[in-house]
């Protein structure tokens, strides 16, 4: 594997997590409506990561598979004076866990950072190795 492959491997990386932390930034901003589009309320959605191999020489990347809907049921808020509410009065709200969703914010960017960082190091590795060969 080339040096080169390195910045193949963090840019799909860091395409990946870009993906994941759109998805997070849905989920949070659907985390409190009552209904979405379809009329039904919103649903978590979770990105799914695979391996994929990157150019020749042997390595292995990730892409995005999939993006699934989490089936954890909706949860269900009282709220009798609510239009949408059912004959009971609850609200069924959207099944997004606004803490898990933080901690996959976190996790994601922290993802990104370092894929940054591990791009940044292999440039600065292919900089010196050129200043060794015109000294």
């Amino acid at each position: 594997m080339s040096l080169f492959s390195t910045f193949d491997i963090s840019a799909s990386a860091m395409q990946a997590q870009s993906m994941r932390l759109n998805t997070v930034a849905s989920n949070l901003a659907n985390a409190e409506s009552a209904t979405s589009s379809n009329g039904q309320p919103y649903r978590a959605k979770q990105v799914v990561f695979q391996a994929t191999p990157i150019g020749p020489a042997g390595g292995v990347g990730v892409k995005v598979a999939q993006v699934v809907e989490d089936q954890t049921p909706p949860r269900l808020m009282y709220d009798p004076h609510n239009p949408v509410a059912d004959a009971n009065g609850y609200v069924a709200m959207p099944n997004v866990n606004v803490v898990e969703e933080m901690t996959n914010m976190l996790s994601a960017s922290r993802s990104y950072q370092t894929n940054a960082d591990v791009m940044n190091t292999a440039k600065t590795l292919l900089q010196r190795t050129l200043q060794l060969a015109t000294a």
